[in-house]
């Protein structure tokens, strides 16, 4: 084979490399889930991650509660745990209902989102604002949560924008999965 015979068959065999890669890449960004982890989008929601994985993790919330007084909102704290399946029921039932519930968000409340794990414990968890640090158990105390120093996934604490409890809130499994619940949740009637 001619020397420019071998050039132009090596530019198509790389061509071709790169395009079933390309390819590859292609299809493999189609099997990611439409909707990962976490509240949908429609809720427009503070997603924060945390860290000092794995030996604790610990949430800032000193940025959500600075905007939340800034725009004048309140507070939906939302800690939910990426293997979770009760979590991912509870925003499956927000993204199946974010037509009727997002603009009641949108209105007063900014949603925070803390993202775990079911492996991380009460005792590994951490919330920092005010410039101080508070466990787990020492942040419901202070906000006298009587969910006391258990941690259940989903866990939500509805807030003012200086961290004060607006109302008991309950936890786990099946709660507030109908429209009428979460509506009376964002009205804060008990």
């Amino acid at each position: 084979m001619p020397p420019a015979a071998c050039r132009h068959t090596g530019r198509r065999a790389a061509a071709r490399r790169l395009a079933a890669w390309a390819c590859a890449l292609g299809l493999a960004t189609l099997a990611v889930p439409a909707h990962a982890a976490g509240i949908p989008a429609d809720y427009a929601p503070l997603v924060l991650r945390p860290s000092g994985l794995p030996e604790h993790a610990e949430f800032d919330l000193g940025a959500a509660l600075e905007r939340a007084r800034r725009e004048r909102k309140r507070l939906y704290v939302y800690l939910g745990a990426d293997d979770c399946r009760y979590c991912r029921r509870y925003e499956a039932f927000l993204d199946q209902h974010a037509a009727e519930l997002a603009p009641h968000f949108a209105a007063d409340w900014l949603v925070v989102d803390l993202r775990s794990r079911l492996s991380v414990r009460a005792d590994a968890v951490f919330l920092r604002f005010d410039g101080r640090r508070r466990s787990f158990a020492e942040f419901q105390s202070e906000i006298g949560d009587e969910r006391g120093r258990v941690l259940v996934y989903p866990h939500v604490w509805v807030l003012d924008g200086r961290a004060r409890p607006l109302m008991q809130m309950p936890s786990g499994t099946g709660t507030f999965q109908t429209v009428p619940e979460q509506l009376e949740i964002l009205r804060l009637e008990q």
